[in-house]
């Protein structure tokens, strides 16, 4: 079946819509459907009728006819069955079947005789079909929506925000005695006044009320001024310290656990400045067996001046635990491969100035129980108190040091503050959180193992999963950078360099 055009035409012939599903020029389609009227033989009830080139199948439709224009050699039943899916179409976008009607919806009929027919064939739908791939939203369009309205109430609240500004600098201007700020005297202030007081109350009438009645204030002194006043105190007393010699370190207002997720960066960088970052992610059960440990490392490099763009790495590999490396594809894997030296491939070409640049990454994911860098031995035993919760570390890795070591260990809601037993370091309850948080500030070859005795109502499975975090200048993977020189003549250039061992998520399930 080939099919050429289907319309919907007036009883005299006038196409109201038409889609040509093959190319015909628009004075082809409209001498065809004036044609149909003629060839139609009123006293014969077929659906169908003939010329010498093509094949009109039409079905009534009240005052219009639904028209298919196909070849002669088509197959008439399947003309039919089409004709029919067509008609049923119709009535599902137009109230009334009449012209007016179908033109102003011309564009979804089009929309619904493309899903029927593509490229003159028959398409396997039916109306149910039809109706949903035409009805279908876009997922763009609802996202380009939404962030139109989040940019619309924004753009609201900080006119209500400006307007809540203006009308407090003018009250304060009144209660002073003084003039508006921004504002001239004469006929001046007075235009500009009763100006920002229509922009005020303009943009104040959108604001909704709130739920809550807001309690009238007493006049008199305020204590927000006392607040201030005692802030200056302090930012004065602070600023007497300094000039006396002291350090202030800055609040952060950060946990130690947060703020130990990064270590500073160096002070002192020198042109060439490599930076050695290693993630682990592991996952243990509470019984010692390793679910999944992962080690994602890299090595970046960063050239400050052009006459070192044109070096080369020479990598320490002294790994063991059996890593898989892998090399940017700008650089030279075979030199890498027989002399552990990373490279451009084009040694004439430099590195990248002022960028942070890949050049080499490795992983390691193993399930090996003795590959884990600092062991969790949570032991909680049911009391007739509550529960009596015994945990222990022990540093795997005699090589590494861990700085900032935070156990976080979960503690039921509304049971209060643990009574802490024996204790190696320090501790702190967050009851807001239902955490006790166990902090250790070095791990290392001297201070390999630890324990923690506290006591709390609760069950053996709320105190689990335990969290572990801490950071290291030194990295797990011995992978180091060992020398940095130029390619021509191979010059050693000075280097700074950064290794920080991180932990992404380690867990005790």
């Amino acid at each position: 079946m080939v099919l050429l055009a289907a319309a919907v035409c007036t009883k005299a012939g006038k196409a109201i819509v038409s889609r040509q599903f093959v190319e015909m020029t628009r004075t082809r389609v409209e001498g065809l459907l004036a044609a149909f009227p003629k060839l139609m033989n009123t006293g014969k009830q077929h659906t169908f009728v003939e010329t010498e080139s093509v094949r009109y199948v039409y079905q009534p439709l009240e005052k219009l006819y639904m028209v298919l224009v196909t070849t002669k050699n088509s197959n008439i039943l399947e003309d039919l069955e089409t004709l029919r899916l067509f008609s049923r179409v119709i009535p599902e976008y137009c109230r009334v079947l009449e012209e007016g009607e179908v033109s102003d919806h011309c564009f979804d009929l089009i929309f619904a005789f493309d899903e029927i027919v593509a490229l003159g064939y028959r398409e396997n739908v039916n109306l149910a079909q039809i109706r949903t791939f035409t009805e279908m939203d876009s997922h763009e369009e609802k996202v380009f929506r939404a962030v139109r309205e989040t940019q619309e109430r924004e753009a609201k609240a900080e006119m209500r925000r400006k307007a809540k500004e203006l009308q407090q600098a003018r009250r304060d201007a009144d209660r002073s005695g003084k003039k508006s700020p921004g504002f001239s005297g004469g006929f001046g202030s007075m235009s500009s006044s009763s100006n920002a007081t229509i922009i005020t109350d303009t943009l104040m009438e959108p604001e909704k009320p709130k739920a809550s009645p807001v309690p009238a204030r007493a006049s008199g002194p305020s204590k927000a001024l006392k607040l201030s006043a005692r802030g200056k105190e302090v930012d004065d007393f602070v600023d007497k310290l300094k000039s006396e010699g002291q350090v202030i370190m800055p609040s952060s207002g950060k946990r130690p656990s947060e703020a130990s997720k990064a270590l500073p960066p160096p002070v002192n960088t020198e042109s060439v400045h490599l930076r050695c970052e290693e993630k682990i992610s592991l996952t243990c059960g509470r019984d010692g067996g390793l679910q999944n440990l992962e080690v994602l490392g890299m090595i970046t490099l960063r050239v400050a001046d052009d006459k070192n763009g044109r070096i080369r790495l020479t990598i320490n590999n002294g790994d063991k635990k059996g890593v898989q490396l892998q090399t940017h594809p700008n650089v030279d894997k075979k030199l890498f491969t027989t002399d552990s030296v990373l490279g451009l491939k084009n040694p004439d070409k430099s590195f990248p100035l002022n960028n942070d640049v890949g050049v080499l990454k490795w992983r390691l994911q193993t399930t090996d129980e003795t590959l884990i860098p600092l062991t969790i031995n949570c032991w909680p035993s049911e009391s007739a108190t509550g529960c009596d919760v015994n945990i222990e570390y022990e540093l795997q890795e005699d090589a590494l040091e861990l700085n900032d070591v935070v156990i976080s260990i979960p503690i039921p809601s509304g049971v209060g503050a643990p009574v802490i037993g024996d204790l190696d370091g320090e501790y702190r309850h967050d009851s807001r959180r239902n955490v006790l948080e166990w902090c250790l500030p070095v791990v290392d070859v001297n201070n390999k193992t630890g324990s923690l005795e506290f006591s709390v109502a609760g069950q053996p499975n709320d105190f689990f999963p335990v969290n572990v975090s801490f950071v290291s200048k030194g990295n797990y993977c011995d992978i180091t950078v060992a020398k940095v020189s130029q390619v021509d003549g191979e010059v050693p250039v000075r280097f700074s360099s950064e290794t920080s061992f991180l932990v992404d998520k380690y867990e005790i399930l």
